[in-house]
């Protein structure tokens, strides 16, 4: 946020419905930090985080699908994980990564950026696949910003009045990244309690596309609908995005590399599935539907 006054800003609390989002953190061990978030819908999402003893970082699903598109936006600019990390700890501390209405003076959206400094018109901030954007506009920047600390990084970028303030998050943001850039694999799965809506697996492809740019997408039986992407990690990364977001489009399964999930099972994982049981996908092709 481009502003020489104060940008902490005080979160409403919602009564009676709050959700702890966990933070695993390491500092001469793992430390459990708690974050209370607003609670958007009743489904949850969760990101493994890195390392084989690494506790799960708990999102709300629209927590979970801005996150998703952020890493969306990456790879269509080609910026490395670094640059999401980075996002994620801006997102973090400026909206805890929520798409808000309102904030500091005319600040808007998952970065708080403001119009008045240039950053958009408010309906265009509103959008995170345009916040990202010009996020990841700004950081490219940023001399040297790979080699830079994160909070420093993300103080280049918003000049905000505590820029050390990103430094919290920066430890789970790089967890954040690992899982929704695809580097971890089957990282991020989602919970959706009743049955699901609707299948609308074309408006699906559509917002995929305006996060990750033009992909080349192919109709299936069941209906399903095959995604083919070049690299596995950014398979991977599409497959969160439509685990993110399977609740807004009512997919029912998602299916990449020997590993389905499915909006009925019970534990919300990745299970590993026989060629057979995945669908007629070829190699390198996310199927969902």
């Amino acid at each position: 946020m481009l502003s020489s006054r104060p940008t902490r800003r005080t979160v409403k609390r919602v009564t009676r419905a709050t959700v702890v989002l966990a933070l695993l953190l390491t500092v001469g061990g793992y430390i459990a930090l708690r974050h209370s978030v607003p609670v958007l819908e009743p489904s949850s999402c969760s990101a493994q985080a890195a390392g084989r003893d690494g506790q799960p970082v708990s999102l709300t699903v629209g927590q979970a699908g801005i996150a998703a598109t952020i890493a969306g936006v990456a790879q269509r600019r080609a910026m490395p994980p670094r640059a999401v990390t980075i996002a994620y700890a801006t997102a973090l501390q400026e909206s805890k990564l929520t798409n808000l209405t309102s904030g500091d003076l005319d600040s808007i959206g998952v970065f708080q950026q403001r119009p008045s400094q240039g950053w958009g018109t408010t309906r265009q901030l509103e959008n995170p696949v345009y916040a990202t954007n010009k996020f990841f506009a700004a950081l490219s920047r940023v001399q040297g910003y790979r080699g830079l600390p994160v909070y420093k990084a993300a103080q280049a970028v918003q000049h905000s009045a505590d820029g050390y303030a990103y430094n919290q998050y920066a430890t789970v943001a790089a967890h954040l990244a690992s899982a929704f850039t695809g580097q971890r694999p089957h990282a991020v799965w989602c919970w959706y309690p009743g049955p699901a809506g609707k299948p609308r697996l074309s408006a699906a492809s559509r917002a995929l596309a305006r996060a990750f740019g033009p992909l080349p997408v192919t109709r299936q039986a069941d209906p399903a609908v095959a995604v083919r992407i070049p690299r596995p990690a950014g398979a991977w990364a599409v497959a969160a995005w439509l685990v993110a977001h399977a609740g807004s489009y009512g997919i029912r399964h998602v299916s990449y590399g020997g590993y389905q999930w499915r909006a009925g099972h019970t534990a919300g994982g990745w299970v590993a599935v026989t060629s057979a049981h995945q669908g007629q996908a070829p190699p390198a092709t996310v199927l969902f539907g």
